[in-house]
């Protein structure tokens, strides 16, 4: 697997490419993801179904570029910002056509939005926006946060297929936010499947922070089986 960094927009992207690849996985990447990003994505590549591109792009701050509003946040004492609509108009208008251009794509290829934690909660919220996702892969998304439980209520989203996942152990902590997060996975799985969402909800052993990478693989995967199955 070979790597190619292209500058989009004022980002530098990461991408491993196949020749003529038959889908497009997107992941917004923290810096503290990317020690495992190669790992992530060969594990992708050796197993799809299909051959397929991948390509993350660096998400600066975290905590301002991901979240869709502002609310508290877990721990201390800043708040989450409302950066996500930027965001996610950047991968509209600037990302998508520069790979079309890029990597000479067609029309109609599908891609795939995905992330570990808030980026999962932002590639939920996306699927939420716009359907310009074939799939979107939302692995243990931060649906703890303070609003989200409402919007998934009220909202459907425009996505066909939502991989959710969490671990085994995220609600086992005396953070009074963090402890919701079972009660709140389990009822957006809920809601996705009464909205006629296909949709799987994986649990994972262990806390939030193991093996992050392997697990945001293993969401990207079923989503191209998804895809390549429609």
């Amino acid at each position: 697997m070979t790597w190619e960094t292209i500058e989009i927009a004022g980002k530098i992207c990461r991408i491993a490419a196949a020749d003529s690849p038959a889908c497009v996985l997107i992941q917004p990447t923290g810096e503290h993801e990317q020690a495992h990003l190669a790992e992530e994505a060969e594990q992708i590549l050796q197993h799809a179904p299909c051959e397929a591109a991948f390509v993350s792009f660096p998400i600066a701050d975290w905590d301002q570029e991901l979240s869709p509003w502002h609310a508290r946040q877990a721990f201390g004492e800043e708040s989450f910002g409302s950066g996500a609509g930027a965001t996610l108009q950047w991968i509209l208008e600037k990302l998508l056509p520069a790979l079309r251009s890029q990597l000479h794509l067609p029309e109609n290829i599908p891609y795939i939005l995905g992330g570990y934690s808030l980026a999962g909660l932002f590639s939920l919220w996306a699927a939420y926006q716009t359907d310009a996702f074939a799939a979107v892969a939302a692995c243990s998304p931060s649906v703890w946060m303070d609003g989200w439980a409402e919007y998934a209520a009220l909202y459907r989203p425009k996505t066909p297929h939502i991989y959710l996942s969490l671990g085994t152990k995220e609600h086992k902590t005396r953070n009074p936010l963090l402890r919701t997060v079972k009660e709140r996975i389990t009822e957006q799985e809920e809601l996705l499947r009464q909205g006629g969402v296909d949709t799987v909800l994986e649990w994972n052993t262990g806390n939030h922070f193991q093996e992050n990478a392997a697990r945001t693989a293993k969401g990207f995967l079923w989503c191209i089986k998804q895809v390549e199955e429609c």
